[in-house]
């Protein structure tokens, strides 16, 4: 059986820096990837990523899935054999958290300015 072919996947981030090159196994996945971008992430960059669920990558326009591998990632770029991929990436916070974070103390009036004829 031969032996699995590995993907070279680099990182571009918001200014245009890139994180890697870095060789990863087809089946490796799209959350192991933001695990490894959210290690290597500078230091000294404005923006940076509380956790890896705040790193979404994007591949060929799409926002890739945490479930999908790379291999599945890649199918557009099948023939190009032993290139370097170049995913995007963009810190995103989740959702949950921005609500969380965002407390509105302000008592809302309800009513309806609509006249009836």
């Amino acid at each position: 059986m031969p032996e699995e072919e590995l993907v070279e996947l680099k990182f571009r981030l918001y200014d245009g820096s890139d994180i890697g090159p870095f060789r990863y196994s087809p089946s490796s996945t799209v959350s192991m990837l933001k695990e490894r971008i959210f290690a290597e992430w500078p230091k000294d960059k404005k923006i940076i990523p509380k956790a890896a669920n705040d790193i979404k990558l994007i591949n060929a326009g799409k926002i890739l899935e945490n479930n999908k591998t790379v291999g599945q990632c890649r199918v557009p770029f099948g023939e190009l054999p032993k290139g370097v991929i170049t995913m995007h990436v963009v810190v995103q916070p989740s959702l949950a958290k921005a609500k969380s974070d965002k407390v509105d103390d302000t008592p809302r009036k309800h009513f309806c300015g609509c006249t009836i004829l």
